[in-house]
């Protein structure tokens, strides 16, 4: 009854329905196999029923989500997961950062490292329920879709739960992704701490939950856990795909990103009794680095943006405080770009330091440097083939990412693609972010095809 209701619910626009089309298709299919879109539907569902929040409907499924990285509900829903795919018959592993590794044997009985299908469990505060989360219940359904069947590709096949995708509890975005890339040491990873209680370290999560890992976390075959290749479904996060009316994204790689943190410190000091002049007014000066920022940023055509501002505990509305902190998040499809904003925006910054009163210091950090990337063009070639036998060839179109996602790091060990679908109106890291049934189902199903596709040209 759920996925009937979920279902019903159809975007305000005229999109294309999938199920049509794919039956139509499905004999030119690389598998032969048909997903089954019910059960994806009320799997996805019902994992979000860990970490469901901000509702803003009566329905059963009209809330977002506020499953952050290695929390409990985070912790529920990746022991639910293990118990599903252990359901299949997977080998399940988990390395030092709780990565969940999920392997189900080929014909071939190949030592060789599966062809891997993921994404991850962890949200925003204020997130949705499909990012993420999609390319991870999507995995899941092609797993059970060849079990149903009898259905082995001929290497080993699997599913990857990445951990702290997101990083907004623990601010490094990408993060396990990153150590198993050699990216990020693993003891930097391990002592990032809660943004809000530093108390708090994402090792002593992973221990308190029970998923710090004997494995490596890392890409080497001989410690680690190497992958033959990574394909990840995700909701585009943007409106491209809507507006052009197509029902597949076939992503080529992903824009380059850095974040920042900025600390501007100057002196406490009474509002009431001390002139402009005397100040060191740390609020004043961060707001003026702000929009100075997303000045530069449209001058270059790239993104600059502040997601974090903190003050400390201490401060009051009839003081002046003595230190605000910001983050900086700056984006563009070539890396020359995104150094050159860092930059123009680091002299920027300095100027206005000196501007008012008596000046305040500040001081910036590097937390994440993420380069744009390419990805493997015979993984691509297995994702456009799956589309055009779905959904035609004037049905799909190519995009680059505007996001970071664990595919990033994939692609810098084994051959990688990504597959996107339509979000309604482009909205995501918002509680009503929300992809279609029709859609899901046929990312889901360009996921098994794709995978199939890859595994038989390997």
């Amino acid at each position: 009854m759920l996925a009937q209701s979920i279902s019903r619910r159809l975007y305000a626009t005229p999109l294309r329905r999938w199920s049509s089309t794919a039956s139509a298709s499905a004999s030119a299919s690389a598998s032969g196999l048909r997903i089954n879109s019910d059960r994806l539907l009320e799997t996805l569902h019902h994992a979000c029923q860990w970490g469901a929040a901000h509702r803003y409907g009566d329905g059963p499924t009209e809330t977002g989500m506020a499953r952050l990285c290695l929390t409990d509900d985070d912790a529920k829903v990746r022991r639910w997961l293990i118990d599903e795919i252990e359901k299949l018959g997977c080998t399940v592993t988990i390395d030092q950062m709780g990565n969940t590794f999920a392997r189900q044997a080929g014909s071939l009985q190949s030592s060789a490292p599966m062809t891997a299908m993921g994404s991850h469990l962890d949200t925003q505060p204020r997130g949705g329920r499909y990012d993420g989360i999609l390319g991870v219940m999507a995995a899941l359904e092609v797993l059970r879709t060849m079990k149903d069947h009898g259905f082995r590709t001929r290497y080993d096949i699997g599913l990857v739960n990445w951990t702290n995708e997101e990083g907004a509890r623990f601010p490094k975005s990408m993060c396990s992704s990153g150590v198993w890339a050699g990216a990020i040491p693993v003891e930097k990873a391990w002592g990032l701490t809660d943004i809000f209680n530093p108390a708090v370290t994402l090792r002593s999560e992973l221990e308190r939950h029970g998923f710090l890992g004997e494995v490596r976390c890392s890409s080497d075959a001989a410690a680690g856990y190497p992958l033959g290749a990574h394909f990840e479904l995700h909701i585009e996060q943007g409106p491209i795909l809507e507006e052009a009316r197509k029902s597949i994204g076939v992503v080529r790689g992903a824009q380059g990103y850095r974040w920042l943190t900025i600390t501007t410190t100057g002196r406490d000091a009474h509002t009431g009794t001390t002139p402009l002049a005397a100040r060191r007014d740390p609020v004043l000066a961060a707001s003026k680095m702000i929009v100075a920022s997303n000045v530069v940023a449209k001058k270059y055509g790239a993104l600059a943006s502040t997601g974090v501002m903190k003050l400390p505990s201490s401060s009051s509305t009839n003081t002046v405080a003595s230190e605000v902190t910001f983050t900086l998040d700056i984006r563009h499809l070539q890396d020359r770009v995104v150094h050159a904003v860092q930059d123009e925006c680091l002299r920027a910054f300095a100027d206005i330091a000196r501007e008012d009163g008596q000046g305040v210091s500040f001081d910036w950090t590097l937390d994440t440097d993420s380069a744009a990337v390419e990805f493997d063009e015979h993984c691509i070639a297995a994702v456009q083939d799956a589309a055009t036998n779905l959904v035609g060839a004037d049905s799909w179109m190519e995009l680059t990412s505007g996001a970071g996602h664990d595919s990033v790091y994939t692609s810098q060990h084994c051959p990688t693609a990504m597959i996107f679908v339509p979000c309604k109106e482009g909205v995501s890291h918002h509680p009503q972010e929300f992809c279609s049934p029709a859609d899901c189902a046929l990312g889901t199903q360009t996921l098994l095809e794709s995978v199939v596709n890859y595994d038989r040209r390997r």
